[in-house]
């Protein structure tokens, strides 16, 4: 690695954000149980103060999202101040119609013309709190869908679900966007309304340039080619955020790169070809991750971590060297240039920004060192435990 390059990298890698998610710290479970923790956060202030302990040992993670009703709070000023009290902001708004009775046959997509209203006034809330929160991005995911040919019309699903987003739409702001995340499948065994990156950026394309799609990397049929998803949306400029995690069967909640670690290098080499790595480029990074039977904040720490090295060995790719490869058909050769950048270690390399940032060069450790999980094991103690399924 030439001197020039490693700088490059460094300056690269120092400018990296990835977003925490309030909810990864809350016990969460599976559809059968929920195994609760020792120290979990019980408020949105005491997720945000783990989200803070992440960034003070990773130095990459200065924002946290929220989900909503998960992190309702009466003041959502106070709560930012808090935030930035803690040394982080508050990050991308999610939205939750999957949660309520109401929304067994849906949300935007009910045949029910009184709970799409209800569904679509909470998309409304969501958008007055970042108003207060002075968030930029509305994360919508829905779990709307049909168990049974015949159940439903599917044409008319897509009919609703574009009234309920355009109505959201228009209620932003002129600096809030609006990001439509979508999965295979899951609650809905038949059809999901929102099932794939082509559904998720029709309706973004309908609806206006402050409408993203969010590509989770858990959420797509075994073997997916990924990266032509974002390299597609790139080139359309319609890549609005990430949500990282991973999967090996159907669930895709598991660490960023524990299944994968190659195809998430291949999913970042075709970020950093467009310098959309940048946070100026516009593209929100985030972890969407609950940790079901591992340690919470050492998870997320993880995480972190991995993203970082997967962006490393991206930004070492020799571009020149392999557009010469591409340009004469030489198909061994242009693979060996990805494989070489692949096959670097570049933990010597992250320690050392770490350093040069003034943080202990090994995160992991350095948690486990600073007492902080025998604290808040000690101190919180008591009350209803805030999270997924708790």
């Amino acid at each position: 690695m030439t001197p020039e390059t490693r700088t490059r990298v460094l300056d690269a890698l120092r400018r990296q954000h990835v977003e925490l998610p309030s909810w990864a710290f809350g016990n969460s479970g599976t559809r059968f149980k929920v195994f609760p923790q020792e120290g979990v956060p019980r408020t949105p202030q005491e997720k945000i103060a783990d989200a803070a302990t992440v960034h003070r040992f990773t130095g990459v993670a200065p924002s946290v999202a929220l989900h909503i009703p998960w992190d309702k709070v009466d003041d959502y000023t106070a709560l930012s101040a808090y935030a930035a009290s803690e040394g982080v902001a508050l990050g991308a708004i999610n939205s939750n119609v999957f949660q309520d009775n109401d929304y067994k046959l849906g949300s935007v997509t009910n045949p029910d013309a009184g709970v799409r209203r209800k569904a679509t006034d909470h998309l409304l809330e969501c958008v007055s709190i970042m108003d207060a929160t002075g968030s930029r991005d509305l994360k919508l995911w829905f779990s709307d869908g049909t168990n049974y040919p015949g159940q439903d019309s599917i044409r008319g699903r897509q009919d609703r679900l574009a009234a309920a987003l355009s109505e959201v739409y228009d209620r932003l702001g002129d600096e809030q966007r609006m990001l439509l995340e979508y999965k295979l499948f899951e609650p809905a065994f038949y059809t999901t309304d929102v099932p794939d990156w082509g559904t998720a950026y029709a309706h973004c394309v309908r609806l206006g340039e402050k409408a993203q799609v969010v590509i989770d990397t858990g959420h797509h049929a075994p073997g997916t080619n990924i990266e032509f998803i974002v390299a597609f949306l790139l080139r359309e400029g319609k890549l609005g955020a990430f949500d990282f995690n991973s999967r090996f069967y159907a669930d895709d909640d598991l660490m960023v790169g524990a299944a994968d670690p190659f195809q998430l290098f291949r999913i970042m080499f075709e970020i950093v070809q467009v310098g959309a790595l940048d946070p100026d480029y516009g593209i929100a990074f985030m972890l969407d991750q609950c940790h079901n039977i591992e340690a919470k904040i050492p998870a997320v720490i993880r995480s972190v971590m991995n993203v970082q090295e997967a962006t490393a060995k991206a930004l070492l790719v020799d571009v020149e060297a392999l557009t010469s490869a591409q340009e004469s058909g030489d198909v061994l050769d242009a693979n060996a240039v990805l494989m070489d950048a692949y096959d670097t270690d570049v933990r010597p390399l992250l320690r050392d920004l770490r350093e040069d940032m003034g943080l202990d060069p090994e995160p992991l450790k350095a948690y486990a060192r600073s007492g902080y999980a025998e604290k808040i094991r000690a101190d919180r103690v008591g009350g209803e435990q805030a999270g997924w399924g708790a």
